[in-house]
Parts: structure tokens; sequence; C-alpha cells
């Protein structure tokens, strides 16, 4: 298995640079949460990860094997779930191979529906289905799990990390959610400028909780780094609780 390198990465839009001079690396089967601020850079980094965007100026080294769960799961509506799943595969049983990967999502007793009839947590399942089908090497996540409601965010997350601990992907999580970084990652980073400006590891024992003051201690140092400092009293109610 290989991981990711970038470096020097450099990205423009006019006058306006979104990536600057830009390095990282990303181990294989490691699981690193990126966050920023809205125009800081993440989507685009992530499109040129997964060959969306051209490199113009500087060195990107990914796995052939990639593939990219977006925030919209992109389900074609007249495609029924299990031939969205199989989209491009070259395989002589496709089918078999989608049922496979919906099963892995909790997902099997919905292969003949169609997209249209799927709940928003359905659809993301599916949309990981399709990701998971290609054994990806590096798996790219685009704020998945945005559009959902809180407690079916909550499942995606556990089900995201399950799957993570069996297939052993790279995994490159852009999120605006700190909670759900610390919850996943093993690294988190925050993108500021087009920048890496600051970078943690996260040494939590998993299954992660977010009530420990491990976890409060990572959370608000992002938080920080991201520019939101929270009153006192919201630290003392959590410690309340």
């Amino acid at each position: 298995m290989s991981g990711v390198r970038i470096a020097g990465l450099t990205r423009r839009f006019g006058e306006n640079t979104v990536l600057d001079r830009l390095n990282l690396d990303i181990a294989p089967g490691e699981f690193v949460a990126l966050l920023g601020r809205s125009g800081s850079g993440k989507s685009t980094l992530l499109r040129t990860l997964a060959g969306l965007d051209p490199v113009e100026l500087g060195e990107v080294d990914v796995p052939s094997r990639r593939a990219v769960v977006f925030q919209d799961p992109r389900l074609m509506p007249w495609k029924r779930v299990w031939r969205n799943v199989a989209l491009g595969l070259d395989e002589p049983d496709p089918k078999a191979r989608a049922l496979a990967a919906l099963s892995e999502v909790e997902l099997a007793h919905r292969v003949d529906a169609w997209p249209l009839t799927l709940s928003g947590g359905e659809a993301q399942r599916a949309g990981l289905a399709r990701a998971l089908v290609r054994s990806p090497e590096l798996l790219l996540l685009d704020e998945p799990f945005a559009a959902l409601d809180a407690l079916t965010r909550l499942r995606m997350q556990e089900l995201v990390s399950h799957l993570w601990a069996t297939h052993k992907p790279a995994v490159l999580l852009v999120t605006h959610d700190v909670d759900e970084a610390v919850l996943l990652a093993d690294r988190a980073l925050v993108l500021e400028h087009g920048r890496i400006a600051v970078e943690t590891r996260i040494d939590l024992p998993c299954p992660r909780r977010s009530g420990t003051a491990e976890f409060a201690a990572i959370r608000t140092m992002l938080l920080e780094a991201l520019g939101v400092h929270e009153p006192a009293a919201a630290h003392d109610l959590r410690d309340a609780a």
C-alpha cells in the first residue's frame, strides 16, 4: 500500500492563491482530518488528490486506487442502488460485488431500490458502498455527513470508523466539525491561507468519548486555531455534566 505525498503544491484562481506551497504526507492506513475556515482551500486540496483539479505547481503522489464520498451522494436516480454502487466496475459479477459492499454498510436490504426512495442516511451509505467496492488505498471524504441530522450523523461516524478499521485505507476527511475530527482521526490539521497552520496527533484510545478531559483539551486547541473561543461557562457546563 502507498500513502500520499504533497510537496510545494500551489493552486491559484486568478489573483487568489488558494493553496500556497503546501506540504503534506499521509501514511498508508492513516486517518487525517482537515479543518479550516470557509475558503481556506480544503475542498481544493481534496479535489486535487482525487484528480479532479490539475496540479499546476508542485508535486502530488497518490495511490492509483482512490475513491471520493461527497456531501451529496450523487446517485443516478435512473439506476437502482446496486447499479450505482457498481458503476464503472469491470467485474464478471458486478452485482455480487456491489451486494458485498452494501452489506458492509448495512444496506443490503435496499439493493434493488431506486435512489429517490432512500433516506439521507441510506443515500450516504450507498455512496460509501460505491467507494468501498473499489478497494481504495486512499479514501477522500468531503464533509459527507454535513447534511444529515444529528443522530444519523453519529451513526455514520461510527460506520466510517468501523470500515476504516476493517479496510485500513489512508483517509482524508474534510470537515467543519471539530468533534468529528477528534472522534475519528489519528491526526488533525488546520488549513489557513493555503498552508497547514496547526497539526496535532490524536492519541486517544478507541472508541472515543467526547466527555473526557483529553478530548476536551484537543477540541479546545483546534477551536482556538480556527478562531473560536468558547466562553468559560460552556466549559463549566461540560465539566458539570
